[in-house]
């Protein structure tokens, strides 16, 4: 779909093409689009402001029929996320024009003062990304995306980033399979369902894939994620997924939270938000695409997903608050609220992990507390780990991919919440007040001696408007945060 081209507009046949625009900066060294952009600004109502858009047609002297400008504003506020977000607009744009076939004038980023493959990758992923449609479940398809995306650049840069465009589309691949998993509805993504999708596309994209069900899960003694199961006649299912390549440096285990389905169980949720609890496996859906990146990318370290599979409903089995459970650790833990259910399944899965593979780091993305998103709003997934080289590697990556992160505390005082009259801890603290970092530290106490990080994405993972690159729904985030890092790190 994505291509990168150099060609000359005077010559070749257009039909549509894309030119982000500076409003106090020349962008494009192209003569060509120069001139078109100082055609754009010459109309009143466009200034190249941030947002503004212009369409022109079949300009003069040129075989091409539209051209659509996207302003960015100021040129000393540009970033590599402008970028992302002005073509991801414009190519929501041009799904509504009825498009199929889309250019797009790079800018030159010297012009930009941007580094010269950040600003491109930036460019790439906002076409790719923004092309997404899911209307699977609509009868009528309103819009269809675009079949092909030209990126027009240099000759020279065509052949310095020959691999970029298809670096950047096994990236965006993953974060829109991951949207995918999100938005479909719980009634057909049950946990063994869902474990059995993940594992077709596994074993498509080259990853060796295992399944754990509910015996083998009682025979080995997952108490806490099966404690979390008990309540839903759905049962559960661990989900190992595994990248090795031949010289991997390093094991790393990824592990995500996958409740297919969050009732809150016996101290059952209320409200409007109850109807997006389909989202509660979206950290599931970005460590198994990240996985699947990790293949296409041939990243250099051992990459293992472990991916715990629940559904959390209510019934005469569910678990009760004040129930006492063992987890796989020998650990007991007083159920304190149903509804802290992710913190359950993590637990074990995190301990398997340990067991399983002794890896030199692990991270853990879950949608585990609203108090992560009332302390850090839609946008932003809190960052909870003691390794300040691994903390700073991460937020370099969020940085970059614009999936951002900010860094939360982990105070050992903290950890007197969590104690229990009558068991070793409980999954609720005695305070309402810190609830993320409570959450966080109960995960810590099931870490082992692996570098570790708790990433809590329960804002940005699931938007119920679509935003500059991605429509409303599943946001797939998270993907390009832990590529980037596993690329980079």
């Amino acid at each position: 779909m994505l291509h990168l081209t150099p060609i000359d507009l005077k010559r070749h046949a257009v039909k549509t093409l894309l030119i982000p625009v500076c409003e106090d900066q020349a962008l494009h060294s192209d003569s060509v689009v120069g001139d078109l952009v100082a055609t754009a600004m010459r109309v009143e109502s466009f200034r190249g402001k941030r947002d503004q858009e212009l369409v022109l047609h079949r300009p003069p002297q040129l075989p091409v029929e539209q051209v659509l400008f996207r302003g960015l504003g100021k040129a000393d506020r540009l970033d590599p996320e402008a970028l992302r977000q002005a073509a991801g607009k414009g190519v929501k744009r041009c799904i509504q024009m009825g498009v199929r076939r889309l250019w797009v004038a790079a800018p030159d980023p010297v012009a930009a003062g941007l580094e010269a493959e950040a600003a491109l990758a930036a460019l790439l992923e906002g076409v790719v990304l923004g092309n997404h449609l899911f209307d699977r479940y609509k009868q009528e398809k309103e819009n269809r995306p675009l079949l092909r995306a030209d990126v027009i650049v240099s000759a020279d840069s065509a052949r310095r980033y020959a691999r970029l465009a298809a670096r950047v589309e096994a990236v965006c691949r993953g974060t829109i399979l991951a949207r995918e998993w999100v938005n479909t509805p719980s009634n057909e993504k049950t946990p063994e369902t869902f474990a059995r999708s993940i594992t077709a596309a596994a074993k498509k994209g080259g990853l060796t894939a295992r399944v754990i069900l509910a015996p083998e899960l009682r025979r080995r003694k997952f108490g806490a994620l099966l404690a979390v199961a008990a309540g839903s006649r759905n049962r559960p299912a661990l989900v190992v997924l595994e990248h090795r390549p031949k010289r991997g440096r390093q094991t790393v285990v990824l592990v995500g939270k996958g409740v297919t389905f969050d009732s809150g169980g016996i101290n059952i949720k209320t409200g409007p938000a109850l109807g997006d609890m389909k989202c509660d496996m979206a950290g599931a859906a970005a460590v198994a695409a990240a996985l699947l990146g990790a293949a296409a990318l041939n990243i250099d370290r051992r990459v293992v997903g472990v991916i715990p599979l629940v559904e959390n409903m209510v019934s005469g089995g569910a678990t009760r608050p004040g129930d006492i459970v063992t987890s796989l650790s020998g650990k007991t833990v007083e159920i304190g609220n149903t509804d802290a259910e992710g913190r359950l399944i993590l637990a074990d899965a995190m301990t398997y992990a340990l067991k399983a593979y002794a890896p030199e780091v692990m991270i853990d993305l879950a949608t585990l507390t609203g108090a992560c998103v009332v302390a850090l709003g839609e946008a932003i997934a809190g960052l909870f780990t003691r390794d300040a080289p691994l903390q700073a590697e991460l937020l370099a990556a969020a940085e970059r991919t614009h999936e951002r992160c900010w860094p939360m505390p982990l105070p050992e005082d903290y950890k007197e919440l969590l104690k229990s009259s009558f068991a070793d801890i409980s999954n609720m603290p005695s305070a309402r007040e810190g609830g993320a970092i409570s959450a966080a530290l109960f995960l810590s106490e099931f870490a082992g001696g692996a570098r570790w990080a708790h990433i809590d994405i329960a804002g940005p993972a699931y938007r119920k408007k679509e935003t500059a690159y991605c429509g409303a729904g599943g946001t797939g985030f998270g993907v390009r945060l832990l590529l980037d890092w596993l690329t980079k790190a």
